[in-house]
């Protein structure tokens, strides 16, 4: 028998994998001593039951004699086996767990199975008792707190849950992913966990079945609205800080009437590259097809000019494709059929220039997200593929350069103390902290950087359900930002940059506007 790892342990021998489940005494509690199952694995098998980072001191809520990273069938055992010996078959106990054989989840919008209303319940119950069982991502948000408190205060299974519960889990998800890498059963792990896609599938089943709101329809018209926005700027601009109109415009379309909105730009940054595109260089080091972003095209500007800008000083050809929104702010309303005309429609314009070999350059976490994680995901074919495994991140891709020995390095002004929030849309890219570390190649530059998510996430922390609740998740961020007491507030992600002003008053800018600084190439 293997040493014990927790009150759970692993052990070999025999042909076919049994759970054994041996009681032990455990010492005195309240008085009593209280036996705790212990368990042993005998047989095969080439992967363990339990997960080694699951390995610790963590024990359930609802009861501290069972370690949490087994399968609820497993807890269960051992629940039954006080004072008495038990054997059960692993695979009988995991496939009553839940497990899914490789590829058996979906996520194509085009297939039945992504829309059959009983295969998701029944793959939400799946999920849902894992985390039960595993709780790592307690307090990461509230979707993981309404779930494990209810379950908890009412003392029952995930089956046992009302559908309000369900609902209420599904739509406290903004979609920040940090569950992503905090969970020890993602994919290719065969439980094959994926919470985030999993709520944006419930929102598209009950979207399809209940109609999209109305208010998730026009945020999701991302590219609509900044075309209006732009022809209209100067008086939406005023719409915008009017209290009255913020009124009407809460009435009809969701949104808070006390959230920032980005100010619109008078020329769109698709006009102004068609007009003044650089010349490209004779001897290009690299070429990118600039993928700029709603929030860059229609409010931003600046950042895509910046962009434009340090990419042609060092000698990068710049190109833009024909382009629309990345998809995400409709997914996030459940509008699967805009987001998928979006994913469609933008696969067929990038993967022409990725066949001629240029990359695609991103300056937006979320939308690099988009294109490099959920379009194979989303829409498989050998075209997002390509498109997604030549997608950089902004400044991933000047990284990129530095580390060939292509960036140059002839700064002229030195950006002093900068405190950057690093948005989770790039943290769950799993590719460094690129931006930090562009920063810090700059002489004169301090960089301290925040960990913390602004929980405004796409349009989640724009609607009037949720407003006082982003603010509050944010907070942290606010405390940390004011505290440091910088030159310069920085971040990727144009919305966390509108939040953040929205708690402490701070003008945020893109990492790109503070490298053209720094060449002196913009004021």
């Amino acid at each position: 028998m293997g040493t014990p790892c927790s009150p759970f342990s692993v052990a070999g021998g025999g042909e076919e994998p049994v759970i054994r489940i041996l009681p032990r005494a455990s010492p005195e509690r309240g008085g009593a001593r209280v036996p705790i199952p212990t368990f042993s694995v005998a047989g095969g098998g080439e992967e363990p039951l339990l997960h080694p980072p699951l390995l610790s001191e963590q024990r359930s809520r609802r009861d501290p004699r069972i370690a949490p990273p087994l399968p609820r069938e497993a807890r269960s055992a051992a629940a039954r086996a006080r004072g008495r010996s038990e054997e059960l078959s692993i695979p009988m106990v995991l496939e009553r767990s839940g497990v899914r054989e490789e590829g058996s989840v979906t996520y194509d919008l085009r297939k039945a199975e992504y829309w059959d209303v009983a295969d998701l319940r029944k793959e939400m119950e799946r999920v849902f008792d894992i985390c039960h069982g595993c709780r790592r991502c307690y307090n990461l948000c509230p979707s993981f707190n309404v779930l494990l408190d209810t379950l908890d205060e009412q003392e029952v299974e995930v089956e046992e849950l009302a559908p309000s519960v369900y609902d209420e889990v599904v739509d406290l998800c903004y979609q920040c992913k940090l569950c992503d890498p905090h969970c020890p059963y993602t994919p290719p792990h065969r439980w094959q966990i994926d919470f985030p896609r999993l709520m944006l599938r419930a929102r598209a089943v009950r979207a399809r079945r209940e109609g999209v709101s109305f208010s998730d329809k026009v945020l999701g018209k991302t590219d609509l609205i900044g075309k209006v926005g732009t022809l209209l700027s100067p008086l939406m601009n005023w719409a915008n800080r009017n209290p009255l109109s913020r009124f009407v415009m809460e009435r009809i379309t969701g949104i808070h009437r006390e959230r920032n909105l980005p100010p619109y730009a008078t020329e769109s940054f698709a006009r102004w590259f068609a007009a003044r595109r650089p010349e490209p260089p004779k001897s290009p080091v690299a070429r990118v097809a600039l993928f700029e972003t709603c929030s860059v095209n229609y409010n931003y500007t600046e950042v895509g000019k910046a962009t434009v800008a340090v990419l042609a000083h060092n000698e990068v050809e710049v190109v833009r494709p024909s382009q629309v929104c990345c998809g995400m702010p409709a997914l996030d309303g459940g509008d699967t059929d805009e987001a998928l005309r979006k994913i469609q429609a933008n696969v067929a314009s990038l993967h022409p220039w990725v066949e001629k070999g240029y990359d695609i350059v991103v300056p937006g976490p979320t939308c690099s997200y988009m294109l490099k994680k959920e379009y194979p995901v989303l829409h498989p074919s050998p075209e997002s593929e390509q498109v997604a495994s030549h997608t950089f991140d902004l400044c991933e891709y000047l990284m990129k350069l530095r580390e060939a020995g292509k960036l140059k390095t002839d700064f002229k002004h030195a950006p002093g103390k900068i405190t950057y929030q690093l948005p989770c849309h790039l943290r769950v890219q799993n590719i460094g902290f690129k931006s930090r570390d562009l920063l810090s190649t700059i002489p004169g530059a301090k960089v301290r950087m925040i960990e913390r998510c602004s929980a405004v996430d796409g349009t989640w922390g724009l609607k009037k359900e949720y407003y006082e609740t982003s603010l509050e998740l944010a907070g942290k961020l606010f405390h940390e930002v004011e505290a440091e007491e910088a030159e310069l507030v920085v971040s990727d992600c144009s919305l966390a940059g509108l939040q953040i002003t929205q708690g402490t008053k701070r003008k945020v800018l893109h990492p790109i506007e503070v490298v053209a600084r720094a060449y002196g190439l913009i004021e």
